[in-house]
C-alpha cells in the first residue's frame, strides 16, 4: 500500500473523533520542503487563521523550510495569530504524520505561546 494513503487512513480517525467533539482543530501538513499549520473552526467548513514555511515574515526570519527550527516557528506565528483572533483551544490534528521531528516541534512552539491541546 502506498505510503500517502496509509497516511491518510490513519488520519480519518482522528479527524472523526475531532469533528465528534466540536472543537477548533489545529491541522498540521508536512511536506519535504515546508510545513504548514491551520487553525480550522469546528463545522470543519472555514480556516481561522493559518501559518507557514512560505510566509513572507518567516521567509525574513528563516532560510530553509524543511528542518526542526522552522517548524517551531511556525508553531509560534500560527500560535500567536490565534491569539489575536480569540482562540486559545484547540485539538491537535496531526493528518496521519508520526509525532516526532518537525511535528513534534511545531505542537511544542504552539502550547508555548499560548495554545492549550
Amino acid at each position: 500500500m502506498d505510503t500517502k494513503i496509509r497516511r491518510i487512513r490513519r488520519s480519518r480517525k482522528t479527524r472523526a473523533k475531532i469533528a465528534e467533539l466540536g472543537s477548533i482543530r489545529l491541522c498540521v501538513h508536512r511536506t519535504n520542503s515546508h510545513i504548514y499549520a491551520q487553525i480550522i473552526d469546528s463545522s470543519g467548513g472555514k480556516v481561522i487563521t493559518s501559518a507557514s514555511s512560505l510566509d513572507k515574515d518567516f521567509r525574513s526570519a528563516n532560510k530553509s523550510g524543511s528542518n526542526v527550527e522552522a517548524a517551531k516557528l511556525v508553531g509560534k506565528y500560527v500560535a500567536e495569530k490565534a491569539k489575536q483572533l480569540g482562540v486559545e483551544k484547540v485539538s491537535f490534528d496531526r493528518s496521519g504524520f508520526a509525532f516526532h521531528g518537525r511535528v513534534k516541534a511545531l505542537a511544542e512552539a504552539a502550547r508555548e505561546h499560548g495554545l492549550q491541546f
